[in-house]
């Protein structure tokens, strides 16, 4: 399973994306709502662990966006 965090605050993303490295997931991380969206689109991920405070387009905005265009599973953090 393909895992995208969308989280602005570099620590909390990276403890998460160490957390899930441990129980085997990959995962990218994307640090602003801009980044985040466009990575989302691309269609290669199967989870989306997104924050709603982003730098850029924030994260209500990204979940609009991805339903729009796509099925795809997304975890809102706040």
């Amino acid at each position: 399973m393909k895992i995208l965090i969308v989280e602005d605050e570099k620590s909390l993303a990276e403890l998460i994306r160490d957390r899930l490295k441990k129980e085997k997931y990959e995962t990218d991380i994307s640090y602003d709502g801009e980044e985040g969206l466009y990575n989302a689109l691309s269609g290669a991920y199967d989870l989306i662990l997104l924050d709603i405070m982003l730098p850029g387009v924030n994260g209500i905005d990204i979940l609009k966006e991805i339903k729009n265009n796509m099925q795809l599973t997304i975890l809102m953090k706040t």
